[in-house]
């Protein structure tokens, strides 16, 4: 199997490029994140089997603490509106 390696060469020292790379991502990532916390609520909230509910729980905590870690990134880096930086979902959590 062959494997292809493209390294860029072009060496670009202007940080304001990498800047910007970098808010772009953390916002698709954002938006990605969020989009797979809705898909883990859906999931919980259709699931009745008890290792299946067990299962989604641990995946909204999972995919919560991410997005709680990306705001907390994009508020760092002002790419937030003020009223959006405590914004959350509800967590859930094992009742034992």
């Amino acid at each position: 199997m062959k494997m292809f390696f493209h390294q860029s060469s072009n060496g670009m020292q202007d940080t304001e490029i990498i800047v910007d790379c970098r808010k772009m991502t953390i916002r698709e990532e954002l938006a990605q994140t969020r989009y797979a916390l809705e898909i883990a609520y859906s999931n919980f909230d259709n699931v009745t089997d008890p290792d299946l509910i067990d299962c989604y729980i641990y995946e909204v905590n999972a995919v919560m603490k991410r997005y709680k870690y990306l705001l907390e990134q994009a508020a760092e880096m002002n790419l937030l509106p003020e009223d959006t930086h405590t914004e959350a979902y509800r967590a859930l959590t094992l009742f034992s």
